[in-house]
């Protein structure tokens, strides 16, 4: 069912044979680090709003939205209006440091969304306009500030592809940063779920913070995305962090809340971290901030605010247009209530892909917050995962945490009932990349873009923008079970045995 411009003959061949020769000549001349043009090979030629299309007339829904940089969708025209009116206006497109009329409202507005009690006492550092590179201001500005080194950081974690900011992601290979559990339903590190893994996960940070003997001195900083978006989508309970803020500030250790994806109404809050009522110390920012261009910036308590001159910089850090975007999306979203619809119209997206579940053994879970939703693809036939059963327990025994050990197997009946949000919880099966790359294949035959995340890039990922409307929102969830229909139903095809769950003794037509 793949959705197509209704150009014929011709018109139609010249403009494959168009895209299919810039495709030839990215891949003969662009770098093997290239990613998302791999798994989508397109050529976008026009956009508007969740719309793109390619230059062989084919169109999209895009649920990738730039990994998230799309806030309002592809040429919203409150951004394109704000970009004219900088280009007519003869101001400068590039300044530095300087202060501009087009920089102080974009700081006004900024201020104007931050959490209660951050805004207040907040500094603003520009950057270069790069997430990756916020974190990296984020991590001196706090070494700087404490005068210590280490930083403390979670599994599944993804901050950027610097040096300091890979040091502090779940992939990294020279580890130089403290890792802590980060809290998950359906892959609990402990073996147990819901509000208990939770606890067990928060008394493990503590243990490690107040443990002479815990390998990790007192940190200058933590760092934790609200919702871990490359990590597989998963939503940190409130409690939890709520939690987090507690021992931190306990400590006097800097809490960092990265919010490069999280930020400007995606998962229904303006910010993340309102959802469970936390002020962080220092928050990065990036992606959606820029209205589609590039910008990023540190915002942190004045009191943290040592910086020599020149201690961090950035020769784009004084980017116009992106300011002047950056102002009239964050404008738009507030005035407009965008967050507050993305809440609602999430949690209804949530609630239908979850019938996927019932359906199909072979989706494994279901989670999200807002318009950041995921949905895992696992083998139901393959044996439990390294690091989800008893020997992933007996490990962290073996490090020293019996009490949370004997605390995780005497909850672990609890595994299959319910989780932090009051959804089911079930067993995990092992991840299925190779699944998951079939349905974004099957998605993309069908007009819909997508993205994939996870540990073993085994969740398909959501990422529509929150001017989506309930029209589109129900063709996107149309084309995703489309697609997931598809592929469950010929696993020989793929190499998994995607068995249909269906209740006992009913048979299915294909039986």
């Amino acid at each position: 069912m793949a959705v197509t411009e209704p150009v014929t003959g011709e018109t139609l061949g010249g403009a494959r044979a168009a895209q299919e020769g810039i495709l030839r000549r990215q891949s003969a001349r662009e770098s093997r680090a290239r990613t998302y043009a791999r798994a989508l090979p397109i050529v976008p030629v026009r956009a508007r709003g969740l719309t793109i299309e390619g230059a062989d007339g084919r169109r999209y829904l895009d649920c990738l939205s730039g990994a998230g940089t799309l806030a309002l969708g592809h040429n919203h025209p409150v951004v394109l209006e704000a970009i004219r009116k900088v280009l007519d206006s003869g101001a400068p497109l590039a300044v530095l440091d300087l202060a501009t009329p087009v920089k102080d409202a974009f700081i006004t507005e900024l201020f104007r969304t931050l959490p209660p009690g951050l805004a207040d006492h907040a500094r603003v550092q520009f950057c270069g306009p790069a997430g990756t590179d916020a974190v990296e201001a984020a991590f001196k500005l706090v070494r700087v500030a404490t005068g210590r080194t280490g930083i403390l950081a979670f599994t599944g974690a993804y901050h950027g592809m610097t040096t300091g900011a890979l040091a502090a992601s779940g992939g990294a290979g020279d580890v130089r940063v403290a890792r802590l559990p980060y809290p998950q339903d359906y892959r609990c590190p402990f073996g147990v779920g819901g509000p208990r893994g939770a606890e067990l996960a928060a008394r493990w940070t503590e243990t490690v913070l107040d443990d002479p003997k815990s390998g990790v001195p007192l940190p200058a900083g933590m760092i934790l995305e609200p919702v871990q978006g490359e990590g597989g989508v998963i939503p940190a309970p409130d409690d939890w962090l709520r939690r987090m803020r507690r021992i931190t500030a306990d400590r006097s250790v800097p809490l960092i809340a990265d919010e490069i994806q999280t930020g400007v109404g995606r998962t229904g809050a303006f910010w993340a971290v309102e959802h469970s009522g936390v002020t962080p110390d220092v928050m990065v920012l990036s992606k959606a901030i820029g209205g589609s261009l590039p910008l990023a910036v540190v915002v942190y308590r004045d009191d943290l605010d040592v910086w020599e001159p020149g201690a961090h910089a950035g020769t784009f850090r004084g980017n116009q247009l992106a300011m002047a975007a950056g102002t009239a999306t964050l404008a738009h979203v507030r005035e407009n209530a965008l967050a507050e619809r993305a809440g609602l119209l999430g949690a209804r997206m949530l609630s239908q892909l979850r019938r996927l579940q019932d359906d199909f053994a072979c989706v494994g879970d279901v989670r999200g917050r807002g318009l950041m939703i995921g949905v895992e693809l696992v083998d139901p036939e393959g044996e439990g995962s390294p690091g989800e059963t008893d020997d992933h327990v007996g490990e962290t025994e073996a490090q020293g945490g019996r009490d949370a050990v004997a605390a995780a197997r005497s909850g672990a009946e609890s595994a299959a009932q319910t989780g932090w949000d009051g959804a089911p919880r079930h067993g995990p099966s092992p991840a299925a990349p190779e699944l998951a790359s079939a349905v974004q294949r099957a998605c993309l035959e069908r007009g819909l873009i997508v993205e994939l995340g996870g540990r073993h890039a085994g969740v398909v990922r959501l990422l529509p923008p929150l001017t989506i409307t309930d029209e589109q929102a129900d063709a996107v969830l149309d084309r995703l079970a489309d697609a997931v229909t598809a592929v469950a139903r010929d696993p020989a095809a793929h190499g998994h045995v995607a068995r249909r769950r269906r209740p006992e003794g009913r048979r299915e037509p294909d039986d």
